[in-house]
């Protein structure tokens, strides 16, 4: 058959396209492979101990057994079908969560939860924290994931939040001899320019030379807690700008729901997290960073599962009294629950936690969310895997390649989080190998060359 271009002819055109291709993938690498947390946990730097992860576990498993003692409690707290296993299920894997791992991420806090102190104050915090933390390395007592969030780089508290870093940093160096706890990470709140995340990346390797460290050991996560994080001047989307500036350090965005709505001057009385607003951000922070590998963060449910009535020293709370405790914390505790499903529902994995008895609640919304799906999600990607990659209809849902990679993600999510086991992604027709190579294409590669 006559063609009339030839190789020769669309070498140009090739090569320019390959070169724009590769710079592409570069850029949007894809989800990524590495573990995020369902959650961080904020706490004053002034507080922090190296136990302070077990602690909290502590008070989140109390709380849980005092309030969710059993799967019909925790079925009306959540809504959930009080017939079948789910709940049952659900509480059991919870439980099991907080008695293994109940915080999977702590953030030692200088900015909000801390606030401000004198100079001298703050200096020697950040040292006693540095030090507790290097203890808690030592003894395997941290969290899996750990870090510090300092103040602004706005011109006020620029120094102040780059002496708190150098002291803290300094001080960890040295009480470990060079060690860094795995996944640590710096937060800078309230970015409004790139030139702040610049600074920030100026600064960590300032002190990664001075200290002994691997350019770019250190990682960071942004706040995304005013309008100019998400738009510049000219309305072009900034927060691709703002995560280039980290020079590759950037690992995750955190909405900062309070600060954001605020600063768009809505009243404290709509400020939450179900306000339109609110939803327009994360789209935005979405849109901006889907296919990065960055992960993105939901913002913090303000109410406090915590009853109004405390017990006399020595002696105890009235039927009354422990049943109004009860009722407050299960509202609060309804409340963070449709939060977190509404955040999952919209992609949103992670997201805050500001008090221990949340973290229960949290892992139990997610576990419900995944396991409620698992029935569909397993019917569905065994029908397509069987079909070996053609489209199929299964009842009235028409799937086609991307939905057999989202189906893959819901099984890699659920069981990342503890939400699923893999002998449930197992009856779904998938083997441990196929999970690993995280892609449905390859997965359908294998089973052809097979």
């Amino acid at each position: 058959m006559k063609t009339t271009l030839t190789a020769q002819s669309l070498s140009d055109t090739r090569a320019a396209l390959k070169e724009a291709n590769t710079a592409f993938n570069h850029r949007y690498p894809g989800e990524s492979s590495r573990r995020q947390p369902i959650h961080s946990v904020y706490g004053g730097a002034h507080l922090f101990k190296a136990e302070t992860a077990s602690k909290l576990a502590e008070v989140a498993l109390r709380s849980w057994e005092e309030h969710a003692p059993d799967a019909r409690t925790l079925a009306r707290v959540l809504g959930l079908a009080e017939e079948g296993t789910l709940a049952e299920t659900v509480h059991a894997r919870v439980v099991s969560k907080l008695r293994r791992e109940a915080v999977e991420d702590y953030r030692i806090d200088f900015e909000d939860g801390y606030g401000h102190r004198s100079d001298a104050e703050e200096d020697g915090h950040a040292v006693a924290a540095a030090e507790e933390l290097a203890r808690g390395l030592e003894r395997g007592s941290l969290a899996p994931f750990t870090g510090i969030r300092i103040k602004s780089f706005s011109d006020e508290l620029f120094a102040r939040a780059v002496r708190t870093l150098d002291l803290f940093l300094s001080a960890l160096v040295e009480k470990t001899g060079g060690r860094l706890p795995p996944h640590f990470v710096v937060t800078l709140p309230k970015v409004t320019l790139r030139e702040q995340v610049a600074a920030l990346d100026s600064v960590l390797s300032g002190l990664e030379t001075g200290l002994g460290l691997e350019r770019g050991v250190v990682k960071v996560e942004l706040m995304v807690e005013t309008p100019q994080s998400l738009f510049d001047p000219e309305g072009r989307l900034a927060l691709p700008r703002l995560v280039a500036a980290a020079q590759g350090r950037c690992t995750g965005a955190h909405f900062g729901a309070y600060d954001y709505t605020a600063a768009c001057g809505i009243t404290a009385a709509h400020q939450h997290l179900f306000h339109p607003s609110c939803d327009f951000a994360r789209h935005v922070m979405q849109v901006s960073l889907a296919g990065t590998g960055v992960h993105l963060s939901d913002g913090a449910t303000t109410a406090m599962p915590v009853g109004p009535h405390k017990a006399p020293k020595g002696g105890a709370l009235t039927p009354a009294q422990q049943e109004e405790n009860r009722a407050a914390v299960h509202r609060a505790w309804r409340l963070h629950a449709d939060n977190v499903r509404q955040a999952l529902t919209n992609g949103f994995y992670q997201g805050w936690d500001l008090h221990p008895a949340q973290v229960p609640v949290r892992y139990a919304a997610v576990y419900a969310f995944f396991l409620e799906g698992l029935e569909a999600a397993s019917r569905r990607l065994k029908a397509f895997m069987d079909k070996a990659a053609q489209a199929t209809r299964l009842g009235d849902v028409f799937d086609d390649a991307a939905t057999g990679q989202g189906l893959i993600n819901f099984f890699l999510r659920g069981i990342a989080c503890g939400a699923l086991t893999e002998d449930e992604a197992r009856a779904a027709g998938l083997t441990l190998e196929e999970l690993r190579t995280r892609s449905f294409l390859e997965i359908l590669q294998g089973r052809r060359g097979s």
